[in-house]
């Protein structure tokens, strides 16, 4: 005889026992959670907590942008901030931009500081423009960090995109101006959702990535809310960072209604959506239509500064080849959580202890971490770049 139970999914998560403390699965055991930024990590998922309504220690009023926030009052309420009847105090706290003591919510911060990575430094677009199609690359066309306030780092990012991909004239008159080989739509679509989506609980950069066959946008913090890759793509939303979104609303393309990835789908691109639960971290990848012969032939590259000649290209490919360091290897192959004996398989090694020693143990907690850092040598132990 088989008896099955089915519990009903309860609204209070996370989940304690009568000692008030909280579990959570881990393969076919269970751990108990001790750690805050985990604790806050399972709230967040939950929705009973959001960490861009956190108030950023040490800032006050005068770390706002006040020609920022003027043309926020003016696009959103037809009139600046000087000319409504609340106290100004009083009317930033009721926008969320500052908390009851006068200091900056993450949000408010983010939106309309001066000097947002100032106070959160790793809330940075890093951006490459690679050689070739590996992230294990060792020369790039173009390598930046992309700073400011979220509708300043969404500006300057489009337009350095625009910049690497090439420009295609599909059909059009000679005289016109070409088109992007991937549509706009998409391009700011997904790296609105990057930016107004972030896991600010993870000190994590957004990476935009392009290589020759594709484009990478690879995002601190993976689906919540229980939602699945297939709800997202019909429309399912669930604002990890309410307050941004409300911002980016009101100052952005960005609708906020759920509706970004069907459009993106409506383009008829080719998307792939990669969510990693155990990585905490949601990839997109945008092919490039054109092939990498292509694109050393094609004449309508958006940027005018590389004017490395197809041979030139090859050469550095060839030789970036050889280049790639048994690290790069390593880094490149736990873009998923891997396996101890996966990477020595990998890596074309035999000895596990060789291995750990000389490759995994320098690289952990600055390039790579464990999947079970309480446990490190659990069985199941298994390795993941950062």
């Amino acid at each position: 005889m088989i008896l099955v139970a089915t519990v009903q999914r309860g609204r209070n998560k996370p989940y304690k026992d009568l000692a008030g403390h909280i579990w959570v699965k881990q393969e076919a055991d269970k751990r108990r959670v001790t750690e805050n930024s985990e604790l806050l990590s399972l709230f967040q998922d939950s929705g009973e907590y959001h960490a861009d309504e956190a108030s950023v220690k040490d800032t006050s009023v005068r770390d706002i942008d006040t020609l920022a926030l003027d043309r926020f009052f003016q696009n959103v309420y037809g009139k600046p901030l000087t000319e409504f009847d609340v106290p100004q105090d009083q009317l930033l706290h009721n926008l969320h931009v500052t908390d009851s003591k006068g200091r900056l919510t993450t949000a408010g911060l983010l939106f309309f500081g001066q000097r947002p990575q100032q106070y959160r430094p790793m809330f940075v677009i890093k951006a490459v423009w690679f050689y070739g199609n590996s992230i294990a690359g060792t020369e790039y066309r173009d390598s930046r960090d992309i700073e400011g306030t979220i509708p300043e780092m969404f500006e300057q990012a489009m337009m350095w995109l625009k910049s690497c991909l090439r420009r295609t004239q599909n059909g059009q008159s000679y005289n016109s101006i070409g088109q992007l080989e991937i549509p706009e739509t998409v391009l700011e679509e997904l790296l609105q959702n990057a930016l107004v989506h972030i896991d600010l609980l993870k000190t994590a950069a957004i990476r935009l990535m392009v290589f020759d066959d594709r484009v990478e946008i690879v995002n601190p913090g993976c689906v919540m809310g229980g939602h699945t890759i297939d709800e997202v793509k019909l429309g399912n939303s669930f604002a990890r960072n309410p307050l941004m979104a409300n911002f980016c609303a009101k100052t952005m393309p960005y609708r906020g209604l759920g509706s970004g990835i069907p459009r993106v789908l409506a383009e008829d691109s080719q998307v792939e959506f990669i969510d990693s639960k155990e990585g905490n971290q949601f990839t997109v990848r945008i092919s490039r239509p054109l092939t990498a012969t292509e694109a050393g032939s094609n004449t309508d590259l958006a940027v005018s500064s590389d004017k490395k000649a197809v041979s030139s290209d090859e050469k550095a490919a060839s030789k970036q080849k050889v280049a790639v360091s048994k690290e790069q290897m390593l880094l490149a192959f736990c873009v998923k959580p891997k396996s101890l004996s996966e990477i020595c398989k990998h890596l074309g090694l035999k000895d596990r202890y060789k291995v750990k020693k000389r490759y995994i143990d320098p690289l952990l907690n600055k390039s790579l971490r464990m999947t079970e850092p309480e446990s490190p040598n659990s069985p199941t132990q298994k390795y993941v770049t950062i």
